[in-house]
C-alpha cells in the first residue's frame, strides 16, 4: 500500500497487499484522511470490500468530499451513481476537479 498526498487529494494505492489486508489498513487510515478528497487505486477487488467502500463513500460524500475508486476491473454501470468508479488516475483527478467546481458553485 502506498499513500501519496497532493494538496487536498490523497491517493491510496493497493500494490502488493491482498485486498483483505488493504481493507484492514484502509479502515484505520480513513480517519486520518477524512477531510481530504480520496482516490482509492485498486489492483483487485472483492465483494465484501466493495460493500465497505460503498458505505465509506456515502459517508465521505456527506462530508462534502470526493471519493473515487480507480480500477480497470470494475465498471461504473455495476454501481449506483453516488459511488464513482473510473479506469484511470487522470479520470479520477478530472472527476474531483469537476466536483470541486460544482461545490464552489453550490450545485
Amino acid at each position: 500500500m502506498t499513500i501519496d498526498q497532493h494538496n487536498s487529494i490523497v491517493i491510496i494505492t493497493q500494490e502488493k497487499t491482498s485486498i483483505s489486508e488493504f481493507s484492514a489498513k484502509f479502515s484505520v487510515l480513513y480517519e486520518r484522511y477524512k477531510d481530504d478528497d480520496i482516490i482509492i487505486h485498486l489492483k483487485d477487488s472483492s465483494p465484501e470490500f466493495m460493500d465497505s467502500l460503498i458505505a465509506l463513500s456515502k459517508k465521505h460524500r456527506q462530508l462534502n468530499h470526493s471519493f473515487i475508486v480507480v480500477s480497470t476491473q470494475l465498471n461504473q454501470d455495476n454501481f449506483e451513481d453516488d459511488f464513482i468508479v473510473v479506469p484511470t488516475l487522470q479520470e479520477a483527478y478530472d472527476y474531483i476537479e469537476m466536483e470541486t467546481i460544482e461545490r464552489d458553485l453550490g450545485i
